[in-house]
């Protein structure tokens, strides 16, 4: 399967087949191709907790006002932003410098600019959460890819996953996703808009006020 078959072959499902299992190897996999994601200044902002436990899950899906999903798939996956990544720039390009391609010079221009944009704390979450949105993204492309569901969801109260997962106020909860093999009574894939009512070249005048 290429990336055009995977972008139009996904769905979010809603349905999921209940007691099945994804091996840890697996989830580590998927993981890590999410991390291959683009962020700014390659800070990475994403952190990903996967709930597996039946009764996590089950405390989850209260979390997430009674979606069924969270509790059925085999796995659900919490997607985190940092809003404080930023912060350590200076050790996360450390493997950049070393590889050779990046000088310590530019290494620190990068961390003071980067310090400067997310010192304001709407751009600095606004950016957790765009780039935690990219990896997820890129997660469930990966997924499908190797035949697995995922439905994202952005219905539920964050104060209450962050308590569920013990994370602080640090980490913003961008989405869940439910992960693993699909069930019955799916909707097929829904239509997107035609290419005129999203594209304009040059300008957006043309757009609705």
């Amino acid at each position: 399967m290429n990336i055009s078959e995977a972008l139009k072959g996904r769905i979010s499902t809603n349905s999921f087949v209940p007691d099945q299992h994804l091996d840890r190897e697996m989830v580590e996999s998927l993981i890590s191709l999410a991390s291959e994601a683009p962020s700014s200044f390659n800070i990475q902002h994403w952190r990903f907790v996967v709930v597996s436990d039946a009764n996590r899950k089950a405390k989850l899906q209260k979390a997430a006002f009674g979606q069924p999903k969270v509790a059925e798939a085999a796995v659900t996956i919490v997607v985190l932003g940092d809003l404080q990544a930023h912060e350590h720039l200076h050790e996360t390009l450390a493997a950049s410098v070393t590889a050779g391609f990046m000088s310590d010079e530019v290494r620190s221009q990068f961390v003071e600019m980067a310090a400067g944009m997310y010192s304001d704390e709407r751009t600095a979450r606004d950016e957790a959460i765009r780039s935690a949105s990219l990896a997820a993204m890129a997660l469930m492309l990966a997924a499908e890819e190797r035949g697995i569901a995922t439905g994202p969801m952005i219905g539920f109260d964050p104060d209450q996953v962050r308590d569920l997962l013990e994370v602080t106020a640090r980490y913003v909860p961008v989405m869940l996703i439910a992960m693993g093999p699909s069930g019955e009574g799916n909707w097929p894939r829904k239509p997107r808009l035609p290419l005129e009512h999203i594209l304009c070249w040059e300008t957006g005048a043309s757009l609705p006020d």
